[in-house]
């Protein structure tokens, strides 16, 4: 019998070590539920990809988290760091850098009794800047309507 039809798990990111419940890994979170996501049940390794991608702009989907990531894109920084940049409070600023970890967005390190956080892969500001990019746009046509509305109605 496999381990889970045992019901022990083994994490695959960290073989030599068994647990009795399915995801859990002491290591740092595989996925945006804080789960193994090597790990789990057999149904949810396959899932389509639209679910991974909506599972990822679900972890950008928070004005704090944005303002966040176009923080650390500028460089690493702790929480004491980012909080006035990102102007929310810190124990607010540190759950909403918590989802974007677990999203796997962000890496930390320690450095003393701070914790730094840095963006985990160069593509998250490309993400960033692809989409102000695409916001400028589409405020450029609106604005482009209403100056041709603004030109009808002017006799």
């Amino acid at each position: 019998m496999n381990m889970l039809q045992w019901g022990r798990y083994t994490c695959l990111r960290r073989p030599t070590e068994t647990r009795a419940r399915p995801g859990w890994c002491p290591g740092p979170p595989h996925d945006t539920e804080n789960r193994c996501a090597v790990n789990r049940p057999s149904g949810e390794l396959s899932r389509p990809l639209s679910e991974l991608k909506a599972d990822l702009f679900k972890a950008l989907a928070h004005p704090a988290r944005v303002r966040a990531l176009e923080v650390l894109a500028e460089g690493e920084r702790n929480v004491g760091e980012m909080q006035p940049l990102v102007d929310i409070e810190s124990s607010h600023l540190s759950q909403q850098l918590g989802v974007l970890r677990r999203a796997g967005l962000v890496a930390t390190r320690k450095e003393g009794s701070s914790v730094v956080y840095m963006l985990k892969d160069p593509l998250v500001s490309e993400l960033l800047g692809v989409a102000k990019r695409l916001l400028a746009a589409s405020l450029a046509e609106t604005r482009d309507l209403l100056a041709d509305l603004a030109d009808e109605t002017t006799p």
